[in-house]
């Protein structure tokens, strides 16, 4: 007799559930890590009660099935992770003594990432404030909004027949209302259950040629997607590699036989930590030799890494990411956010109608 295959889309309400509830402790543990990004708070300690929060509040869900057959996989989903001012995206130090591990200061624009799975279904949240600013202008309050409102046009936009490359424009329109840009080639993915990054892609501000690359498609109710906006105060929203060690990986599945023992070792760790989702090396027993391990991995694409990169010095990049659900009747943002955009004052605003009226659209936040 054959096995009835599980509906794991965004139509089956079990999924929905277990979507749901992990976006709620990922904006709840969000909206704490936040409440600790003070001047002088560093980030390592911040990072640490970050994840330890996730842990925690995981712990507290579907705990009745440990005394059944029956049991549900939950974790963190991406690290906790405190990015600054023209840095884009994925600062999470390691140890006190690392490079990464800053200082706050007020003034500093920073991104704060993290999230949390249930049953390999992944809810992750992204927010950008400034540090000791309870009204935020010029520049920085530019580039939130940009990101913010681009953010919102966006999950407005992924509707069942509406194309990708829609998603692209309306984003790069709004950027263009607040005198910034998109950073350039980032990209938003479809998710699976144990999938974080699947094959459907959404691009902002493409080159030519990651353009000609990227396949067009529709939208469709069921889906759900990780949809990362990334706005810089730059010209171009070109980016670069920078000097920050790279502290985030994610296992392939390709397989690959690893000649050296602390490679072997490495990956282990990685797998145990999660087979799915991206871990840190803060969760390392020794993550200076676990870093030293990665390197064969990497080059064989085993794992892969989440790379620190940049803006130039005096530039800034905003983030906001949101996982949503394409219902049949609505979107659905399953990470509610706890950032008030009426602190913001930018000098610019979206005065495009076709915008606004988007804009004007209801969304539905799962609670």
């Amino acid at each position: 007799m054959s096995k009835t295959k599980v509906d794991y889309s965004f139509n089956n309400p079990d999924v929905v559930t277990q979507y749901s509830t992990a976006g709620s402790i990922a904006a709840q543990v969000l909206k704490e890590v936040k409440a600790k990004c003070v001047e002088g708070a560093k980030t390592f300690d911040i990072c640490v009660f970050g994840d330890n929060r996730l842990k925690e509040e995981l712990e507290k869900v579907y705990e009745e099935e440990k005394q059944g057959k029956k049991t549900t996989s939950k974790g963190i989903a991406f690290p906790t992770s405190i990015t600054p001012n023209n840095l884009v995206a994925y600062l999470s130090p390691t140890a006190p003594e690392d490079e990464a591990n800053l200082e706050l200061k007020k003034g500093d624009l920073i991104k704060v990432s993290l999230g949390a799975e249930i049953g390999g279904f992944p809810s992750i949240i992204s927010e950008t404030l400034v540090i000791g600013e309870d009204e935020v202008t010029g520049r920085k309050a530019d580039v939130i909004a940009a990101a913010y409102y681009a953010l919102q046009s966006a999950i407005r936009t992924i509707r069942p027949g509406k194309r990708n490359m829609e998603v692209t424009k309306v984003v790069d329109d709004v950027a263009k209302a607040f005198d910034c840009v998109p950073v350039e080639s980032m990209l938003s993915h479809n998710q699976e259950r144990n999938i974080l990054t699947g094959e459907k892609e959404i691009i902002i501000n493409p080159t030519p040629e990651h353009r000609k690359q990227i396949g067009t498609f529709e939208f469709n109710e069921g889906e759900v997607y990780g949809l990362d906006i990334l706005i810089s105060s730059s010209k171009t929203g070109k980016v670069k590699k920078s000097s920050y060690l790279t502290s985030i990986f994610k296992y392939t599945g390709t397989s690959y036989r690893l000649k050296l023992k602390t490679s072997q070792s490495s990956l282990n760790q990685v797998k145990k930590l999660s087979p799915y989702f991206p871990v840190s090396l803060r969760s390392f027993a020794d993550s200076k030799r676990g870093r030293m391990g990665l390197h064969e991995c990497v080059s064989h694409q085993v794992v892969v890494p989440y790379d620190v990169v940049q803006e130039k010095e005096d530039e800034l990049v905003a983030q906001f990411y949101a996982t949503i659900g394409v219902g049949k009747d609505a979107t659905v943002q399953l990470t509610p956010f706890s950032f008030d955009i009426s602190t913001i004052k930018s000098e610019h605003s979206v005065s495009d109608e076709s915008l606004l009226n988007l804009l004007a659209q209801p969304l539905v936040e799962q609670e």
